[in-house]
């Protein structure tokens, strides 16, 4: 029986989603070859690995980009990297833990717990210990957090988030075009009604592009998951709350509850009421894919977004390689109003989080552990985020410096940057954030303020001069205004696989992408009635078990990460 199950559920697995496959053409099966070393994964003998990851990555290189092409002859290692397509990336690993059948390697997201009770992923402790200095080396004593729980210590995945981060540069918050703000004469962008006079302004005297299109106020990317993103997440932002996920949190009593269960929330969602019932919002925010918001970005169209950088970049790229720079966005950290503030960047520590796990179907676990270990030495480090020495870069007076031709590309074209070069696009494990340098005093990543001035266009550089600021940090609150998170961010705690919580939080997830495109789009009248019966909904569905059991988590968080 166990047999005919697992088989029934491949099949499903085969036909319920479709994967993109994106390989270099190997004929070796995926995870086949022999290592040539008894699985102590020292050969360089050419083999196909096949990574599953949740996440699209639409500038995957298949490997044969010139950072790809040189790990495969470095290592002999390709990766056969695929994506969900035609489902949701849950439902993937889901189907995936119920047929017992892995790939070497997964990226599984918030999808993690389902295949550590399904006993897919293996114990990285002892091969780390074994075989990886550099990942121990990059993780430091922060390796202790990435053990799975005060009951299970194991470690299981390697963050992909940089270690020591420092954030130079703000990417998120509320966009505006610098064409709009240029022929406003750069108005003060605060609260959320001076950056909706803005755009009101700006439609008023400019309702169409040059080719005749029709502008767009502001569009949200609330059609798929990334509601979370372009809808929910910026009402905390607004309301003066870091990022916790779907919940907020006391910080003195560590006392969570969803939200958007508080006042002020509803009233930054009234405001969204507002602009759709003053025509500024885009009637497709709710109903548009993915790719529909970003094609509707790239026309040029679109004064306002409320997103993050690396959501809507591909459609900026797309502007930016037409030479449409003055279509693209600046971003400011808008409020509710003025006794509010930004807390997009108060400090976590390491939050460790998800990252990339190996399963019990590798078949040389050895070698993909020394071969991400490679990755997070300082030469790995290097190749990934600046490339390769002499053809991306060069070395002068002693600090790595973009190739004039490669600068060019990374500001003007973005996508085939990372497309061609393929730097940026093997942040798959462990490795350094901004701001760490390396053993010649440089920085190991490409994101530092010299750097990221170089990168802006003219457009930014004259929005920024305009504002007497260099970068666009400078518009949020200082790093130390506010204390660091003892629990780092609360978005990587996870609820046990189909445990009671797990199926309230799931319920209030589903009431949460109905009532609120429901309140938004409501006459203003009928707002307040369409939120109460959001808040009612959320207290049937059990909100209150779900925000007792997640206050739990925070607590035992807490309490785990401060033993040694």
């Amino acid at each position: 029986m166990k047999k005919k199950k697992t088989a029934l559920m491949g099949l499903l697995l085969a036909t319920a989603l479709t994967f993109t496959a994106c390989g270099s053409g190997s004929n070796n099966e995926a995870g086949t070859g022999n290592s040539g070393n008894s699985g102590e994964g020292d050969s360089t003998e050419p083999i196909t690995v096949r990574l599953v990851s949740g996440d699209l990555n639409p500038d995957w290189d298949n490997m044969q980009s010139d950072i790809g092409k040189f790990l495969q002859e470095k290592t002999g290692i390709t990766m056969q990297q695929e994506f969900p397509v035609g489902g949701s990336d849950t439902d993937m690993f889901a189907l995936m833990a119920a047929s017992g059948e892995y790939p070497d390697m997964v990226m599984a997201k918030g999808s993690v717990k389902s295949l550590v009770d399904a006993g897919a992923l293996l114990d990285l402790t002892d091969l780390i210990e074994e075989h990886a200095p550099n990942i121990k080396k990059v993780y430091g004593d922060y390796l202790t957090r990435l053990r799975y729980s005060k009951d299970d210590p194991a470690i299981y995945e390697l963050p992909s988030s940089g270690v020591g981060q420092t954030y130079f540069d703000a990417e998120g918050g509320f966009e505006i075009q610098h064409q709009a703000l240029e022929a406003l004469g750069y108005p003060e962008i605060k609260t959320v009604k001076d950056y909706e006079n803005a755009i009101k302004s700006y439609i008023e005297k400019n309702p169409t592009t040059e080719d005749g299109q029709k502008r767009i106020g502001l569009s949200l990317n609330g059609g798929e998951w990334q509601i979370l993103i372009s809808v929910t997440n910026p009402a905390f932002y607004a309301t003066g709350l870091p990022d916790n996920g779907e919940f907020a949190i006391d910080e003195k009593t560590f006392e969570t509850k969803l939200h958007y269960q508080r006042e002020e929330e509803r009233e930054y969602f009234r405001w969204l009421n507002h602009m759709n019932d003053i025509g500024l919002l885009d009637k497709e925010s709710f109903v548009q894919k993915y790719d529909q918001y970003k094609a509707k970005i790239a026309t040029g169209r679109v004064v306002g977004i409320i997103d993050q950088k690396w959501d809507y970049m591909q459609a900026e790229n797309s502007l930016k390689a037409e030479g449409k720079f003055d279509a693209t966005y600046a971003r400011f950290p808008v409020t509710l109003d003025e006794s509010f503030q930004d807390h997009s960047y108060q400090g976590t520590g390491y939050m460790a989080g998800h990252g990339l796990a190996i399963t019990k179907s590798a078949k040389d676990p050895v070698r993909l552990i020394k071969f991400l270990d490679y990755l997070a030495s300082e030469e790995g480090q290097i190749l990934v985020n600046w490339g390769i020495e002499g053809k991306h870069y060069d070395v002068v007076d002693g600090k790595r410096v973009f190739k004039q031709e490669i600068q060019n590309l990374k500001t003007n074209d973005g996508n085939k940057f990372k497309k061609t070069t393929g730097i940026e696009n093997y942040f798959i494990s462990a490795r350094y954030g901004d701001g760490v340098k390396d053993s010649t005093g440089n920085y190991f990543t490409t994101k530092f303020p010299e750097q990221f001035k170089a990168e802006y266009s003219e457009a930014d550089k004259k929005t920024l001069a305009a504002y007497k600021v260099e970068m666009y940090k400078e518009f949020w609150p200082a790093d130390d205004a506010f204390p660091e998170r003892p629990y780092g961010a609360a978005w990587n705690l996870n609820f046990e696989t189909g445990s009671e919580a797990d199926v309230i939080f799931q319920k209030t997830q589903d009431i949460m992408k109905k009532r609120v495109p429901e309140a938004i789009l409501a006459k203003p009248e009928n707002f307040d009635k369409v939120w109460d019966d959001f808040m009612a909904d959320l207290d049937k569905a059990g909100a209150s078990k779900l925000n007792e059991q997640f206050t739990q988590m925070v607590k035992d968080r807490v309490e785990f990460w401060s033993q040694k």
